[in-house]
Formats: C-alpha cells, sequence, structure tokens
C-alpha cells in the first residue's frame, strides 16, 4: 500500500499539469465525469472533492479555478475546504458555476420509489435502509410533514401558517398510537420568537411527553394557543403531506391535487451542511472564492438551536448550509440559497473581510447570513436575561479580549426572502459579536422576525446602507424590520443601578459599544412592530436619511443615539424609558405623530437635544406637549410638502418648511438590491396612503375635552398601558397591566413595597388588563389584604398588601339597604353647568330614580366640590348613584383634597392646590338599581386633612353618559 501512494500522486500531477497546459490550472466536473479522469474539458472530473483536492496541490502557488458544469450534485458528506485549499491575494483559488445558477449543490438524495396505494387518499413507497428523512421534495417544491393544524398557505402572519390551542392536548393525543418522534412547535408566551420540543412518548395516563424548549434565551413558556405538532403517522389528511415510519422503512404521502408520484422527482434531505469552510484564528482558510451554485437541501437544525446569545432573545446553532470559521478573504458571489432546513450562511468566530455579494437566500428554515463570534472574546459575558454584572468589578477596558470574532464582513447586493420558515427568531441577517459588518444594497422581506438584528453592542462599527427591508414580525410580536439589543456588561435589568454606574463612568456603555453604528438611506416597513427598533441597551448608534414606512422609530434606554432627516411616514418616534443624561439626539426629522413616550421623557431623563423637527400633524398643539422638558421648543407643525408620496417618493419640494428645521434630501430610489436579476424578481413595500396623526400619543384615539383622566391608589399614579407601551414593561399587549407611573417615598404604595414603574397585572389571581378592571379587583376585596401580582424589571414579583385604604361598593335594588346620609348643610358646587336636579340635591339626604345633577354627554372631567368649611381630618368619603335606564349607576371617578383657605378653583392638577386622594371605577363590576361607592380610611388612620374636596368624574358608557349622582358625603374623622 505504502508503494501504491506515489504512484497516485503522479498520476494527479500529471492530470494537474495536462489542465494546465490548455487553460492555466483550469480543473473541469461535470455528472457524466469521472474522478479518474484528468479534469480537464474533456475529460472532467465527476465530484468536487475530487477537484479540490487537485487544486490543493496548486492552491497559493498560482490562481486555480474549478469550473462546474450545470446539473444537480448529491452530496454524500459536506464539502469541506481546510488551510490546505486557500489561496492567496494574488493567486485566489475560485470555484464557480459554469453557467450562474446551472450547478446544484444539494445536502439530499434522490429517491426512486415504488408507489402503491394505502388508503384514503395516501400513497406509500419502501424507502432504502438506513435513510433518515428529514425534509421531502416533490419536484422541488418542500412538503409538510403530517400535522396538526394543517398547513395554509395564505396565512402568512398566522402562527405556523395554522395553530391550535389543543395541538397536543391529552384528548388530541389520545388517537394517536405511538406520537414519539414527532415535534411541538409553539411559540414564545409573548410572540417573542418560538420554541421546539421532541415527542418521547405519552404517559400511561394520556398526557404528552416532551423534551426541548431552549431554542429561546426567554425562557418564559409556551403561548396558550400558538401551538403546532407535526411527525404524526395519524394526522396525515392533507394533500402534500406525507409521514415517514423509520422502523418499517415505508414513506407515506397524499400528493396534491394533478401531481402524479410515479412521474416526479422526489428528494430527500440528508445533511445539515453543504459546505464547510473550516479554518481557525491561528491558521484561516484564505483567499477562496465560491461563484454561481445553488446550494439546495439542508436538514432542519431547531433542536440543535441551544447555545443563548449575550442576553438577547436568541439562542443560536452553529451552523448553516454553508459554515464559514476562521476564513479570511472568502467571496460568497452570485449564489443561490434555496430550502434550507436552518441558517443559510454562517461566519462563525474568527472570519475576516468575508463577503456575500449578490447572492440569492430564499425559503430558508432559520436566518438568511449570520456572523457570530466567540463570547469567550468578551469581557464580563452574561447570557442569561435575569443575570446582573457586578458593575463595582466588571473589566473596564475596551473593547474585546481576543480576535476570535467575524469583523469587517459584508453583505452587498442580495436578495433575502422567505426567512423563518421552520424557526421563529430568525433575521436576515444576524449579527453578534461582531464588528464592522456591513450590510448594503440589499433587500430583504417576508421574515418571521427581525430583517436585520444586531444581538448586542459588540463592538460597533456596522454598517447599514441603502436596504429595503419590510414585511417583517410576520408571525411574531414586539420587534422591528430593524433590531437591536445592547445588554452589555453595563447594562442591567435593574436600571438604577447601571444609572448610578453610568453616572460615575460616563463611558461605562462604550466599554462594548466603542464603535458607532450607521444606519442610514435605508426605507423600512414593519406592519407589526416598529421600523427600526433599538432594545434594551443599544448604544452608539448614527441613524438617518431613513424612510420609515409604518412603524416609525423607537428608542429604548440606551446612550448616545443621533437620530436625523428621517421620515416616519404615519406614525413617529417612540422614546421608551430612557437613562438620565443619556446623550440622545433626534433633530431635523419628519415624524406624522406626535411623540409616544413610555416612561419618556421625564425630569432628568430627556435626552440631550430632541429639537427642530417637522410635525405633519393637524393639531398645531403637538410642539407644546413635552415643552416643559425642553423637547421640541423649534420645532413645528406644517406640511413638508412631499413630492409624489403615492409613487414613494417622498423628497420635499422647493421651499417645503421641512428645510427651515435643516431637512435635506435624500435618494428614494436607491433602496434594496441592485443586481439586475435580482432586482427584476424583488418586492417593493406597498407604500400607505398618508394619514397625518393628531398628534396624540394613540392612533384612533379620541382627545378629551378636557385634560387627560388622572387615577391614583395609595397615593401612586396609575397609568392604563396602551399601543406599544407594553414593550417597555417586556410583557405581553394581551396580558396589558396598570402601571404605576408615579409611586413617591412618601406614598402609601411605597410602605407596602410598590414601587414607581412597577406594573401590576392581576390583584388574588384575578387579572387586571386596565384600570377599570384594577381598581374593581380592589373594590371588591374590600378590606382583605391583597397579594398583587406585578412585572418589576420585566420580571414577575408578587407584593402582599394590606391597604390602610380601602374602596368602598355596595349596590342593592333596595335604597335602605346602602345606608344613604342624613341631610348636610355642606354646599356643592360643579365646575360645569348641570342638568335634571339642582346641585343642592346631592346634600339632601335622598337617593331617588332620578338622574340628579348629571353633566351633559360627552363631558370628560366634570367635577363637583364640597367645602367643610375649615381644615378638618377626613375618614371616609362616598357616592350615590342612581342606575338610570339601565346605564348610568356606575361610578368611575377621582378624589382630590385641599387645604387653602380660599377656593382652589378646579384645575386639580395643581400640586400646590390639589392633593390626590384616590380613585373609583366600578364600570366593570356588577350592577344594582342603586350604588354606593366611595374610600374610606382603615381604624386609626385618615385620608388626609383638608378643607375641600372635589369628585372629579368621567363618563361611564361607551356613548360617554355620565353617572346620575344622588349624595355626595363626606365622613370627619372623631
Amino acid at each position: 500500500m505504502n508503494g501504491a501512494q506515489p504512484t497516485a500522486a503522479l498520476i494527479l500531477a500529471a492530470g494537474l499539469l495536462a489542465t494546465q497546459a490548455f487553460g492555466a490550472a483550469e480543473i473541469f466536473v461535470a455528472p457524466q465525469g469521472a474522478d479518474a479522469n484528468k479534469g480537464t474539458r474533456s475529460a472532467p472530473l465527476r465530484t468536487l472533492s475530487a477537484a479540490r483536492d487537485r487544486a490543493r496541490m496548486q492552491a497559493g502557488k498560482e490562481p486555480v479555478t474549478v469550473i462546474v458544469a450545470d446539473g444537480v450534485y448529491y452530496l454524500a458528506e459536506p464539502l469541506t475546504f481546510t488551510p490546505a485549499d486557500s489561496g492567496a491575494p494574488d493567486t485566489p483559488v475560485v470555484y464557480r458555476s459554469e453557467n450562474e445558477g446551472g450547478a446544484v449543490l444539494s445536502g439530499g438524495a434522490r429517491l426512486e420509489l415504488r408507489w402503491t396505494t394505502y388508503q384514503d387518499g395516501i400513497l406509500q413507497a419502501s424507502t432504502p435502509e438506513g435513510i433518515a428523512i428529514d425534509q421531502l421534495f416533490v419536484n422541488g417544491v418542500r412538503r409538510h410533514m403530517a400535522r396538526y393544524p394543517n398547513h395554509d398557505a395564505t396565512k402568512t402572519t398566522s402562527a405556523y401558517q395554522g395553530f391550535a390551542k389543543d395541538a397536543f392536548a391529552k384528548q388530541r393525543a389520545a388517537g394517536w398510537a405511538d406520537p414519539t418522534g414527532g415535534y411541538i412547535h409553539a411559540m414564545h408566551r409573548s410572540r417573542w420568537g418560538g420554541y421546539h420540543y421532541r415527542i418521547t412518548g405519552k404517559k400511561p395516563s394520556g398526557e404528552v411527553t416532551y423534551e426541548g424548549g431552549w431554542q429561546n434565551n426567554r425562557r418564559m413558556g409556551m403561548h396558550e394557543e400558538h401551538r403546532m405538532v407535526e411527525n404524526i403517522f395519524e394526522e396525515l389528511d392533507a394533500p402534500g403531506e406525507w409521514f415517514h415510519d423509520a422502523t418499517n422503512r415505508i414513506l407515506y404521502y397524499m400528493p396534491i391535487d394533478g401531481e402524479s408520484p410515479e412521474e416526479s422527482v422526489v428528494e430527500v434531505v440528508r445533511l445539515p451542511r453543504v459546505i464547510d469552510i473550516r479554518g481557525s484564528l491561528e491558521e484561516p482558510v484564505h483567499n477562496i472564492t465560491l461563484e454561481g451554485f445553488v446550494v439546495r437541501h439542508a436538514a432542519r437544525t431547531f433542536m440543535q438551536t441551544d447555545e443563548p446569545l449575550l442576553r438577547s432573545d436568541w439562542a443560536i446553532h452553529r451552523g448553516g448550509a454553508l459554515l464559514v470559521t476562521g476564513g479570511e478573504d472568502i467571496i460568497i458571489r452570485d449564489m443561490e440559497f434555496d430550502q434550507l432546513g436552518g441558517n443559510a450562511i454562517f461566519f462563525n468566530n474568527y472570519n475576516r473581510r468575508v463577503r456575500v455579494q449578490g447572492c440569492h437566500i430564499h425559503d430558508v428554515g432559520a436566518s438568511g447570513v449570520c456572523f457570530v463570534g466567540d463570547a469567550d472574546a468578551v469581557r464580563n459575558p452574561l447570557f442569561e436575561y435575569r443575570q446582573k454584572n457586578d458593575l463595582q468589578r466588571i473589566d473596564r477596558t475596551p473593547g474585546p479580549q481576543s480576535e476570535n470574532y467575524p469583523a469587517d464582513g459584508v453583505v452587498e447586493d442580495c436578495l433575502i426572502h422567505g426567512i423563518g420558515r421552520v424557526e421563529r427568531q430568525p433575521a436576515g441577517v444576524q449579527i453578534s459579536m461582531s464588528r464592522a459588518i456591513a450590510v448594503r444594497d440589499t433587500s430583504i422581506y417576508d421574515c418571521a422576525r427581525a430583517g436585520i438584528n444586531i444581538g448586542d453592542g459588540c463592538w460597533g462599527g456596522h454598517l447599514i446602507e441603502r436596504c429595503d427591508v419590510f414585511d417583517t414580525v410576520l408571525e411574531t410580536h414586539d420587534h422591528g424590520s430593524f433590531n437591536s439589543w445592547g445588554r452589555d456588561r453595563y447594562w442591567r435589568s435593574d436600571r438604577s443601578v447601571t444609572q448610578e454606574a453610568v453616572d460615575a463612568d460616563p463611558n461605562l456603555p462604550f466599554l462594548d459599544a466603542a464603535e458607532t453604528t450607521v444606519i442610514r438611506n435605508s426605507r423600512w416597513r414593519c406592519d407589526h412592530g416598529w421600523d427600526i427598533d433599538l432594545d434594551d441597551g443599544s448604544s452608539n448608534y448614527d441613524i438617518y436619511n431613513n424612510l420609515m414606512l409604518n412603524g416609525g422609530l423607537k428608542l429604548r434606554e440606551g446612550f448616545r443615539r443621533r437620530a436625523w432627516n428621517n421620515i416616519t411616514v404615519n406614525n413617529g418616534f417612540h422614546p421608551h424609558v430612557w437613562f438620565d443624561q443619556s446623550q440622545d439626539e433626534v433633530f431635523s426629522n419628519i415624524f406624522m405623530a406626535g411623540h409616544r413616550g413610555a416612561q419618556t421623557p421625564a425630569e432628568n431623563a430627556q435626552g440631550k437635544r430632541i429639537d427642530a423637527n417637522l410635525f405633519f400633524v393637524t393639531d398645531a398643539r403637538t410642539v407644546d406637549r413635552y415643552a416643559r422638558f425642553g423637547w421640541d421648543v423649534d420645532s413645528i407643525v406644517a406640511n413638508p410638502r412631499f413630492i409624489d408620496p403615492s409613487s414613494g417618493d417622498f423628497r420635499v419640494a422647493e421651499g417645503s418648511p421641512a428645510r427651515e428645521v435643516g431637512f435635506r434630501n435624500f435618494p428614494m430610489d436607491q433602496f434594496g438590491v441592485k443586481k439586475s436579476s435580482l432586482r427584476s424578481i424583488a418586492r417593493t413595500p406597498e407604500i400607505p396612503p398618508l394619514k397625518p396623526g393628531d398628534g396624540h400619543e394613540s392612533r384612533g384615539r379620541r382627545r378629551p375635552k378636557a385634560a387627560d383622566a388622572e387615577f391614583f391608589w395609595l397615593g401612586a399614579k396609575l397609568h392604563g398601558l396602551k399601543g406599544e407601551e407594553y414593550s417597555a414593561f417586556g410583557t405581553r399587549k394581551a396580558d396589558g397591566g396598570v402601571a404605576l407611573v408615579e409611586a413617591p417615598e412618601s406614598s402609601l404604595a411605597a410602605a407596602v413595597g410598590l414601587k414607581t414603574n412597577d406594573l401590576i397585572q392581576a390583584v388574588n389571581g384575578a387579572a387586571t388588563p386596565g384600570i377599570a378592571q384594577f381598581l374593581g379587583a380592589v373594590a371588591e376585596s374590600g378590606p382583605s389584604p391583597l397579594l398583587v401580582q406585578i412585572v418589576r424589571d420585566q420580571q414577575p414579583v408578587e407584593v402582599a398588601v394590606s391597604p390602610s385604604v380601602k374602596i368602598d361598593f355596595e349596590t342593592s335594588d333596595n335604597v335602605d339597604e346602602l345606608a344613604v346620609p342624613t341631610t348636610s348643610s355642606l354646599s356643592v358646587t360643579a365646575a360645569k353647568a348641570t342638568s335634571n336636579s339642582p346641585l343642592r340635591s346631592l346634600t339632601d339626604g335622598n337617593v331617588a330614580d332620578s338622574y340628579g345633577p348629571v353633566f351633559p354627554n360627552g363631558e370628560n372631567g366634570g367635577a363637583y366640590k364640597i367645602n367643610l368649611g375649615k381644615v378638618q381630618d377626613v375618614k371616609a368619603i362616598r357616592a350615590w348613584s342612581h342606575n338610570k335606564h339601565g346605564r348610568r349607576g356606575a361610578q368611575r371617578l377621582t378624589l382630590y383634597g385641599s387645604t387653602l383657605s380660599r377656593d382652589p378653583g378646579w384645575n386639580v392638577a395643581d400640586r400646590e392646590r390639589f392633593t390626590p386622594i384616590a380613585s373609583v371605577d366600578t364600570t366593570r363590576l356588577p350592577r344594582s338599581e342603586f350604588e354606593m361607592s366611595g374610600v374610606a380610611a382603615g381604624a386609626g388612620s385618615s385620608l388626609g386633612a383638608f378643607r375641600w374636596v372635589v369628585w372629579r368624574v368621567y363618563p361611564v358608557t361607551n356613548s360617554e353618559e355620565n353617572t346620575a349622582f344622588q349624595e355626595l358625603a363626606v365622613e370627619i374623622g372623631k
């Protein structure tokens, strides 16, 4: 055997020399070739691995080109390149399809099957021994495993294109003989991506057993409804579905209408990886170009998606149909990546100057292109969201601690779509633990999650430009066409600790986000989130010359974000929970809605400059909304005079008032892929008709005729979530909640352990999605202790509360059962005119079947006032009402007190004149003919000392009818 080796080497060398004589290191491959051939055009090789071995002999010495003829090349193992296959800058190694798209590299195999009839329209065929079928393709189209519920391609934004609450319920599983080997796919409970599980069997009691759920870094459990099962034989009931019985080697398939399986090309998937470029930091693979190939049929890898990424919501599988580890100057050009089960292209750990150019990436199970570095290169890395660094002990050396990460990579002139066909936490381009990655001139759409995602601040310097990204976040929630996180070493979920550390060392946020990331000259549209979403901690960004078509711009907590010269169509700016002294700047933009803040701005959280913007809205007062914080002092409300918005041209005309705030036009015809063959098939986003907002926080919301309603509990100001505010608390929109936007240290709320920005989601186990439900639950509990379920710093917490102030609530059809007060000499005044009964009837000791002195329909914020004559301790405040015509008995009000010696007027928002006492809302509680509601202090305490008491009341029906109050009473402490 030893003697045969030199002979083989001589044969290979002779073949290569013969090829050089005709074409200077050209090696040819064709389906009809043979690996014993010389590798010439007339005597080509058959396999790429043989061509690689021959190219290796000259690699780095002179240019080598491997030319691959049209055809399908089914690979038995990945085509692997090592450092020995490297070229050099002046002698590159090129592997090229002779005709672009002609040579197909497949990780699958073609099956020759003999079909027979099984039953109910299902065919069956024996399969080769030892074959495992992950995916099935018929005539090049992927077919679905037998599943429940069935796949409906028209449900593009529905989870898994069909979901069911009972997907693997005991009752459903009762019809399954043995579901072992099946899969459960379920969305995250907050729809932040998804989970996957392998079914391991059934318990004797009938419940399904399974393993998995590690594919999402926020492990909070399955969504209660968005679930699907597949690979269950008994669920094979729809055309295009299949099931493989591996034990008995039988493939079952239900053909689609008009399909003849006997005459069809049937392919299955074998390999999770088709091409593997395998180098390292110490010994990279370099100067190799892959050009013109189609890469198809790679296995699904969702059960290997188990590595968490730096406290982002992601877990990752370090693999792809094309995996590059330790690459330098690797070029992937003019290739197509089609119908792959996992990631298409993955740049793993050390990579430098790698390039993906002119590629078409589509119908991919996970992400399109991933750049992911080594966590060991990160200083003080943390992985699970709840983990926290001790900021007094972290390494304060800027930047990475090794070079084992991608840098200076490029994705350009590509078309990427159909992303996340299997997994639901993908991106068209994913960047994590990398530096200076550029994504340019690329169209990305039809994505289950983000189009472009930057998972952390390590280490910045990225460039996103001239991209067209839309139809994203299709099946998920609370995300953006562009999304980022920055939960770097400085960031903690308990924001106050981070704030204190950054106050002491303002450079802290930039230890990892050391270089500025730029997003510019791009077009974005997200109909299920934000167009551009900079989430937790994202810092050091410049965002300019962007056209945002639907979701607007969101900047959550972070530092030094500058956004200017952007246009947000039919939306605006969303500042969420900013840090103090964040140094953020937002200027010279065109917004079509007022700012929609969540806990921002605040006294210290005001940024550096939010000004000189143009608001294209209908309410001129929009610019004044946050004036007290110094925002928009020089902003204007005007029509920017777009040139041709219906055609997507949002440049402004000469003389536009937008120029007064510094806005400058930018090109509207340079978004997305430029390569002609790709641009001709690329979709573009729908351009929405212009709908200038009213300048208020929530579109479609009726503007009150008075200032917004205020509600309080235990001295804390309440706020019901609306619009996209739920995102600021890390919760689901469906769950809602009531936020304590102000809980002063002196308040009773603080005394029982509640804090500002706590989000109350339940009381004694009863959900409280809004203020009415919350105050109703408190009223129903009476004097009993409360168990309050809250979200604090995006984590669930329970607080036991024994309130010293209770909400009184009684109803009866018999007024005598409600302890009506006796006639009082106290006088009642009203802020605005009432009708029907006189105001004196509110203290006459009589609860009648009447409207009482009622405010007109639509009067939002009427008020009644009682003068106690002098400052006195108040024990209880109550009101009685009549459910006139079955609609006016509920009470929705806030109580205020004043100690002034003279009449304090009606501006209850003036804290120098009025003190909020408590709020009542009984609109969600049972109704009777009569009602008594109010608040009362516990034994030995009072509601406070006041001379004046005000009931500020609000409508209680959808048609804005006000309560039919009959009596008002104040109980003075003894």
